[in-house]
């Protein structure tokens, strides 16, 4: 591994590696985000997504209850525990194990939200919550319309969970891909919230079709 003039990691190595992992190597090893996310001790560059998307929106303040659906590894968790402080508590969710935080208002809980199950061992742990956020996202299979049905899937299921568990004048934040939130979904956020918009972050890969939801000001169960 070395350096070209203009300071690019370019790959030197014996080891043989396919195509789409030198790509994705060279694509981690040149990010900014990523190198940043280190030298601040985030778990991963998704942090500094969720921390673009509260200094615009103010999500996330002290004290608040707030669950996280697919926090796996943390980073997101981790920006919000700081947001909400030592009263505050947040509940990290994931199919993925996401290692333990040293902070005691941290819980995590490893399943599936799909699974009604998981949604009802979640909801024991709260009354309401001030704010859910999820970064959820299916397996991408390489077909644009599939992964936006998949993506679209998740955020329905997050946002009936959130219909139910939110607290009034709570705010919901979710993963969408290019294109936002479509048809009766839109209209279900535009009747349930005062305020929605969809917001790209910088700290977003620019070739990804990645982008998010932000509701703020839930009018309760209508």
């Amino acid at each position: 591994m070395t350096k070209n003039p203009v300071g690019r990691v370019i790959l030197k190595s014996k080891k043989k590696r396919t195509q789409s992992s030198r790509d994705w190597l060279l694509r981690q090893l040149n990010d900014p985000f990523v190198r940043k996310a280190k030298q601040e001790g985030y778990r991963s560059r998704a942090a500094f997504k969720f921390i673009e998307i509260n200094e615009k929106y103010k999500i996330v303040r002290s004290g608040q209850t707030v669950i996280d659906l697919g926090a796996a590894p943390g980073g997101w968790t981790q920006v919000i525990a700081e947001k909400v402080g030592p009263k505050g508590r947040v509940i990290a969710l994931d199919l993925q194990d996401i290692e333990v935080f040293s902070n005691p208002n941290v819980l995590i809980i490893k399943g599936d939200f799909e699974d009604e199950l998981v949604q009802s061992q979640l909801a024991e742990h709260i009354e309401l919550a001030d704010v859910i956020v999820s970064d959820m996202a299916a397996a991408a299979c390489g077909i644009p319309s599939v992964d936006h049905i998949r993506i679209l899937n998740l955020l329905e299921a997050a946002l009936n969970f959130s219909l139910t568990h939110l607290a009034k004048n709570g705010a919901f934040v979710a993963k969408v891909l290019r294109g936002g939130t479509e048809g009766e979904l839109l209209k279900q956020l535009k009747l349930h919230f005062s305020k929605v918009v969809h917001f790209k972050p910088d700290s977003s890969r620019q070739d990804s079709a990645e982008m998010y939801v932000v509701a703020k000001g839930f009018k309760g169960n209508l």
